[in-house]
């Protein structure tokens, strides 16, 4: 597991109820339990305040760092897409990109990383497909220095020409597997803490973190385009009760950590 990406789980998914902001020292103290060393954590700060995630803020005298709202939108963009429990309702159109010519390699880069987080897959060459608009996409071209022209269309032919974008064979054979392996790795992690309120924390971490993976690769289409027995159900209903029944230990040791500064 990264510091940077990490992070970004602590920001997004245990600082969320503390105002998205925490002293150096607790972050440290956050992802000691990962496995993650004090000097990792702080260049991955570093990092994060150099590309806009993270701003300098005094926490209580002590030095710390608040998510930006460039990082809140993204983080409660996340959110929104890991804990959903119903699907979307679809009108059957689709929102076409058309990515105006990169200027340089690192833009097209950060178009090809960043857009498929979003929900949307390369259709063509500069044209890419979502289901739904996504409120994320303008500023995320704009972060990146692209641009582009926006359209709806109401239909293809043949009518699953958008679908074939995704791998949605291995996108299936990655939840199984995932949902398979889930249930070991959180006992695992449950073990391996004498602290049962850390125990349940690292594991509700854990579990976030690998789940969180399938943003960069599920763009969340809707029912209509999924086939009727979709791995991904299963193993959405897997995290979200497991997520559920440790948040409440991991909030606990979430709240120790920040209070004991």
């Amino acid at each position: 597991m990264h510091a940077r990406s990490a992070l970004f789980d602590v920001y997004g998914d245990h600082l969320v109820a503390h105002g998205h902001v925490a002293a150096v020292a607790d972050l440290v103290r956050l992802l000691a339990p990962l496995g993650i060393a004090a000097p990792a954590v702080r260049t991955a700060i570093s990092r994060m305040v150099s590309q806009g995630w993270l701003s300098p803020a005094d926490v209580e005298g002590s030095r710390g760092y608040a998510a930006t709202p460039q990082a809140v939108r993204r983080l409660e963009e996340s959110a929104t897409r890991i804990y959903q429990r119903r699907p979307r309702a679809w009108d059957g159109s689709w929102q076409l990109v058309f990515v105006a010519p990169y200027a340089d390699r690192s833009i097209r880069a950060a178009v090809l990383r960043d857009l498929p987080f979003l929900g949307y897959a390369e259709l063509a060459d500069r044209v890419w497909v979502s289901p739904f608009a996504r409120a994320e996409l303008e500023a995320t071209l704009l972060r990146v220095g692209a641009s582009a022209t926006t359209a709806v269309a109401e239909g293809f032919e043949p009518a699953d020409a958008p679908v074939q974008a995704w791998d949605l064979d291995a996108l299936g054979a990655a939840y199984s597997d995932w949902t398979h392996d889930a249930a070991d790795r959180v006992e695992s992690d449950l073990s391996s803490h004498e602290d049962p309120e850390e125990a349940a924390y690292a594991a509700r971490f854990r579990l976030v973190h690998e789940w969180r993976k399938f943003l960069f690769a599920d763009p969340g289409l809707p029912a209509e385009l999924l086939p009727s027995d979709w791995p991904g159900h299963r193993a959405s209903a897997f995290f979200q009760v497991e997520g559920e029944r440790l948040r409440p230990a991991a909030s606990a040791f979430v709240a120790r950590t920040l209070q004991s500064t």
